[in-house]
């Protein structure tokens, strides 16, 4: 059991520096989203206007029924976009925080890999938004039938994040497999063996996750997912350690 009181003064000064360097990630992290969200804040009209984009095929146009709902909704924004923004400040915090606990190979890796991170996460949310979220919405107003729709903007621009952001996580898919894969914590045999325990799984998640929560929605996501799985075996595959070298010990030269 974890005793603090036992450790010596060596082992707990390790203990501070790694909390303290883990606040100051958080606090980092933190000041650039709130940036970031200063700077949505001014093209929150703009960032709204391409929100609504999806309905304008269908004629349908946004209401608020709260005084305070319009600035809410402007905030709302200004956090979303401050957080895809503030995405490669978060993720590089992340890498300098645990960066002493790998070694050199494995940082390299990190860095290496770093921009793809990048490039996926605002992948996703672009596949989500152009791809998808068109489809998706005009489904959902389909099987309405004869109601007449008429749409709150809160409710919307909450679909909208909830149903984006996931896509730009799990797009990250193949990088955590090759990472997990140069590890040694997996090889391709045990993700095909796994395939479809992941299939069940991701349609399961895709239930959940989906705002919607109606089987053309988990669809949209559950396929793209399962293909992301497929190409993260791929990657695994083609980026197994060899097997004279232990996992994460290899040759840092490069």
């Amino acid at each position: 059991m974890f005793n603090f009181r036992n450790m010596t003064v060596e082992e707990k000064q390790t203990i501070l520096e790694h909390l303290e360097d883990l606040r100051k990630s958080l606090l980092i992290s933190v000041v650039a989203i709130i940036i970031a969200a200063v700077a949505a804040f001014y093209y929150s009209d703009y960032l709204l206007a391409i929100i609504q984009r999806p309905l304008k095929p269908m004629d349908l146009d946004l209401v608020f029924i709260g005084i305070l709902e319009g600035f809410y909704i402007k905030l709302k924004l200004a956090l979303f976009g401050g957080v895809v923004l503030a995405f490669p400040v978060i993720a590089w915090q992340m890498y300098r925080f645990m960066a002493p606990a790998l070694y050199p190979q494995e940082r390299r890796y990190v860095l290496i890999l770093f921009p793809v991170m990048i490039l996926l996460f605002a992948g996703g949310v672009l596949f989500a938004y152009f791809g998808v979220l068109k489809l998706v919405i005009s489904f959902l107003i389909m099987i309405a039938g004869d109601l007449e729709p008429m749409l709150t903007v809160d409710k919307y621009v909450s679909f909208v994040i909830a149903f984006t952001l996931p896509f730009g996580l799990i797009f990250e898919l193949p990088v955590v497999v090759y990472f997990l894969t140069r590890l040694g914590v997996i090889t391709p045999e045990w993700l095909s063996q796994k395939r479809k325990y992941a299939l069940l799984g991701i349609f399961i998640v895709a239930a959940v996750v989906t705002p919607g929560h109606d089987p053309i929605s988990q669809c949209l996501m559950g396929i793209p997912v399962y293909l992301l799985y497929e190409i993260s075996i791929l990657v695994s595959r083609i980026f197994r350690p060899k097997q004279n070298s232990e996992p994460g010990l290899e040759d840092s030269n490069p």
